[in-house]
């Protein structure tokens, strides 16, 4: 029996990715998906892949107007979504933090920490008129043991992992459920600027040597933990802290 049979689910950053496999493994196991991102393209190549069961959508999460319209687009189209995964961000070069300009502090913040803002706005009245629903948040294990050179990414996950558990406390009353997965590094496209160094076989390796387990993150991994939270077996859990992180917060 599929996991996510009947459910409704927005994804955003879904064109690539750990929103990629996080959409692939939505709609493997039952659920019809809106596959939202800023890259429109990106978008259309993921849901045609996937079939009827998807739909994308192009939006930039930063933007409110865009992100009501994505809502109404998933209700138009599906119904009321049962899921959100925030799952769309971004992060400076890794560099010493007084080198960070203000236009890239703003937009860290505003992809990261905003747009669960304006998520909630847009979804929340939709979810307390059906009496549930699930709100997936993606943190980052920076949020919890951050590394240097990434200061500001790391006080904007930070604020999503924080956020995710106040969430929880003040929807659960409503059987609406929040956690925040925190993934460790993956190679996705934002790796060399995690790094902050050329992508290179020997400075993989001086990263990898900080996960216990020996490898990176990779979208099978996310998608397995949002899998689980977004099902009804996980209907007793909320407020988690879920690091998807092979121990590297250990």
């Amino acid at each position: 029996m599929t996991q996510l049979a009947n459910k409704i689910a927005i994804i955003t950053g879904a064109g690539g990715g750990f929103g990629e496999g996080i959409a692939e493994a939505y709609v493997r196991e039952g659920a019809r998906v809106v596959v939202a991102d800023i890259q429109g393209e990106a978008a259309l190549r993921v849901a045609a892949a996937l079939g009827p069961r998807a739909t994308p959508f192009t939006v930039d999460v930063s933007d409110g107007a865009r992100v009501r319209a994505l809502v109404e687009h998933c209700a138009r189209t599906f119904g009321t979504p049962d899921i959100v995964v925030n799952n769309a961000g971004t992060t400076h070069k890794n560099q010493p933090m007084l080198d960070v300009d203000e236009a890239t502090f703003d937009r860290v913040f505003n992809v990261n920490v905003k747009s669960i803002y304006h998520m909630t706005q847009a979804v929340l009245p939709r979810m307390r008129q059906a009496g549930r629903g699930v709100i997936l948040n993606i943190g980052s294990t920076a949020g919890i043991r951050p590394r240097p050179g990434l200061s500001w990414y790391n006080a904007s996950k930070g604020a999503v992992n924080i956020l995710s558990k106040s969430m929880a406390v003040e929807l659960g009353p409503e059987k609406i459920r929040v956690n925040v997965v925190c993934p460790v590094m993956g190679a996705t496209g934002l790796f060399e600027l995690f790094m902050g160094a050329p992508d290179t076989p020997q400075n993989r390796a001086k990263f990898v040597a900080t996960i216990p387990l020996g490898r990176f993150c990779e979208p099978r991994d996310v998608a397995a933990a949002c899998v689980f939270l977004g099902s009804d077996a996980a209907e007793f859990f909320t407020g988690v802290e879920f690091a998807v992180d092979g121990g590297r917060t250990i």
